[in-house]
């Protein structure tokens, strides 16, 4: 099963391809993050992560040769991926901005926030 998901047999081709997915992820929540903190709405994230997903899977065939015919699946994959992992750093963000800016209505409970009780 590993082989199906890490193809490389060599140790440095395992290790850059899980640099660049870390980076990529990283990327991902940066972007995520960047969306919450203008207070873009969620659904503009989608279209962002196409492009990030897109430059990870040029990286993935330009470096590791990976056989384009199933390009398309394996782009979506990584579309996902980047997108829940972008979902994640908004939700983040903007749950630390509703409790910081909006402090007297919610507060920050991790990744959400609660209504405050009304006296």
């Amino acid at each position: 099963m590993l082989s199906y998901l890490l193809p490389e047999t060599d140790t440095v081709e395992i290790v850059l391809r899980l640099f660049i997915d870390g980076l990529g992820i990283l990327a991902a929540v940066a972007t995520g993050r960047s969306f919450a903190a203008s207070w873009s709405p969620l659904a503009l994230v989608a279209p962002s992560s196409l492009a990030l997903a897109a430059g990870l899977h040029f990286l993935h065939y330009a470096l590791f040769s990976e056989d384009p015919a199933t390009g398309l699946y394996y782009y979506l994959v990584t579309w996902l991926a980047v997108l829940a992992f972008a979902a994640l750093g908004y939700r983040a963000k903007r749950a630390l901005q509703m409790g910081s800016q909006y402090r007297w209505l919610f507060h920050t409970e991790g990744m959400f926030w609660t209504r405050r009780a009304q006296i």
